[in-house]
């Protein structure tokens, strides 16, 4: 039996770097507004939802505002009063003031806001799974924030000349390093410059959906097949020209979760009951409301007067789209309702299911008008064509 002390997970910090003059930015980056939050109160509040371990912020430039504000938020301000001299400055300040009960700390830059707990979380599991000097989180092969490094590099990092940079540490221990693939375009994705300051404050209301890079990546790591994923994409196109003109006339429809059901929703197909494995598969990933509608594509039940959400969008998108063309529902319907002609519990399931699309599409049409006039796809032709 292995002893139980090993099977501990280490002890983590996060140490988010926050001290720098953000003149790129022209504006003082931690304290921006993001949400209903600042950046700075985001990225600690990720650390908290995380659960891995505490945060420890450090500051420079505006102190006197940032210390307060850090530790209102319950982390700890690790004042570095030579941050002028650059990040490796403020690293170094960080792991100095670490307990010896840190075993590993993770480097975060404030300006990184978009890194989601559930990626801190796989990084934390990875380290209590091996001894790897350095994890580092990638995204579709590229490497990301925030990277992990444990106590032993430690002296290193702190004995290292002004001129040194972590990445100069970081690659001069390769054989060292494990990289950790994730679902988190956020850990690619940092704010210099007001543009990207906006982009990523826009971005943030959709991130509990993956993006569509996010979504290319699920369907990379499960291996769905390429025919599969343009017949996710046209029908990605269509509910989301869909979902843009109800929106348009004022119907409350999520727009990024339609788009990412849509692109999601056969990523299991070819599996037994492949909505239901897909919805599985998108839910351990951490989106609950895309494997939701995953889940319901083949089967959604709707009633007039019913509001429609995304998973309708995607149930009416995907029985007008087969393989890569436009169908109307007689069409689509035709193969189903001839094969069971003789199995009367598998046609009514088909003439049920076929009922359901009709009253989203009429419930549709009544608010934006006939589908016909959209342009998405090819034009409507018949499945013996």
């Amino acid at each position: 039996m292995s002893d139980p002390v090993e099977n501990q997970p280490p002890g983590i910090a996060v140490i988010v770097l926050a001290a720098g003059w953000s003149s790129r930015m022209g504006a003082f980056k931690p304290l921006l507004p993001f949400g209903d939050d600042t950046v700075l109160g985001h990225v600690i509040s990720t650390i908290a939802e995380a659960a891995i371990g505490p945060a420890y912020v450090v500051v420079g430039n505006e102190a006197a505002r940032m210390v307060p504000a850090v530790e209102a938020r319950g982390a700890v301000a690790v004042v570095n009063v030579g941050f002028a001299d650059g990040m490796m400055s403020s690293i170094k300040a960080g792991i100095a003031a670490l307990p010896e009960t840190v075993d590993c700390a993770m480097i975060l830059p404030v300006d990184v806001p978009l890194v989601r707990a559930t990626t801190l979380a796989q990084i934390a599991t990875s380290a209590g799974q091996g001894e790897a000097a350095i994890l580092r989180p990638t995204f579709r092969g590229q490497c990301g924030h925030p990277p992990l490094i444990r106590r032993r590099l430690f002296a290193e990092i702190l004995a290292a000349s002004p001129e040194a940079t972590l990445r100069d540490i970081l690659d001069r221990h390769q054989q060292h390093a494990q990289t950790i693939a994730v679902i988190d375009s956020g850990v690619l994705r940092d704010m210099d410059y007001s543009g990207d300051y906006r982009r990523l404050a826009d971005a943030l209301p959709h991130r509990r959906h993956p993006d569509e890079a996010e979504c290319a990546a699920i369907q990379d790591a499960v291996g769905t097949p390429e025919p599969t994923r343009r017949h996710c994409a046209i029908v990605a196109k269509l509910a989301v020209e869909i979902a843009d003109r109800l929106v348009a006339k004022g119907m409350p429809v999520d727009i990024e979760a339609v788009r990412a059901g849509a692109l999601l929703h056969d990523v299991a197909k070819g599996e037994p009951d492949h909505a239901m494995a897909g919805a599985r598969q998108v839910a351990a990933y951490g989106f609950t409301e895309v494997a939701d509608i995953v889940a319901t594509h083949m089967n959604m039940p709707f009633e007039p007067g019913q509001p429609i959400d995304a998973r309708h969008l995607v149930f009416l998108a995907d029985k007008l789209i087969k393989g890569e063309q436009r169908v109307s529902l007689e069409d689509r319907f035709a193969p189903a309702l001839a094969a069971f002609a003789a199995d009367p519990a598998a046609l009514a399931g088909a003439q049920r299911r076929r009922a359901a699309v009709a009253a989203v599409l009429a419930a549709v049409e009544a608010v934006i008008g006939p589908l016909g006039h959209l342009s998405v796809g090819n034009p409507v032709v018949s499945v013996e064509s």
